[in-house]
């Protein structure tokens, strides 16, 4: 089938755009989603019991228009909140119980087929699933657009960055590098060659705060295996970003 559509395309009868579309087609029923969600890493989670002043400066921040809100653990998702329903809220002062506006979550497997997920977004006007482990534990979230994405290509929008972000690179004179919070353990390690354990935190943000034993603030520093972590960029919420370097280089200097 797909040789004649070939031939078909190299004759003109088929635009390449059009037989893009048709092995994008057939591409979705070979793919798990697994294959195409936003790792758990990645995904903008809001806490339930979070003021709302904070929630509405996430949900700027980001850009998006739909966020999976979670109870203490951020494998208990309570719902999805759309940002649209927080409209009536913003600046008016009202109070707000954020579960009252929840939406019901999707919960798909990792091993769900793409063409599968398609189908069952039409049916139920769902525009989001949350992926989970066999664990039962969130690995992370698709959208329709992810799958529809498969099938004609990238779909870029207002909030889509024209080249992903560099979470780590080289200091200038080489002595060490600029890291972001969001750098994924494994990353960091492969980068820095060290050994951090990622059982329990996901990335170097989480890892260290816990090193400090609290929410650092800009310019504080410690040491975590051979390495000294110096707190470049942070806000009142989390730590942004850290200079990075092995710690007898870092004194001396």
């Amino acid at each position: 089938m797909l040789e004649e559509l070939r031939a078909a395309q190299s004759n003109g009868l088929l635009t390449d755009d059009t037989m893009g579309m048709v092995e994008g087609a057939l591409r979705v029923t070979e793919l798990d989603v697994d294959d195409v969600m936003v790792p758990r890493v990645q995904m903008v989670m809001l806490p339930a019991d979070a003021p709302l002043e904070d929630i509405l400066a996430t949900v700027v921040e980001s850009g998006h228009s739909r966020f999976p809100v979670h109870g203490d653990d951020k494998d208990e998702i309570l719902g999805i909140l759309l940002a649209k329903d927080l409209l009536k809220y913003f600046g008016d002062g009202e109070n707000c119980d954020i579960r009252s506006l929840l939406r019901p979550a999707v919960l798909i497997p990792e091993s769900m087929r793409l063409n599968v997920l398609l189908a069952e977004f039409r049916l139920s006007h769902n525009h989001m699933a949350l992926v989970v482990d066999e664990y039962g534990g969130v690995a992370g979230l698709v959208t329709i657009e992810d799958v529809l994405e498969e099938i004609v290509g990238e779909i870029d929008d207002e909030h889509d960055d024209e080249e992903p972000p560099v979470l780590m690179q080289r200091l200038p004179d080489e002595s060490g590098w600029l890291a972001s919070a969001l750098t994924p353990i494994e990353d960091f390690n492969q980068e820095t060659g060290t050994d951090f354990p990622d059982e329990e935190f996901d990335t170097i943000g989480g890892l260290i705060t816990a090193e400090f034993g609290h929410l650092p603030v800009m310019g504080e520093e410690t040491v975590a295996g051979h390495l000294l972590f110096y707190v470049t960029q942070a806000d009142d919420r989390r730590v942004l970003q850290f200079r990075v370097q092995p710690a007898t280089q870092a004194q001396e200097a």
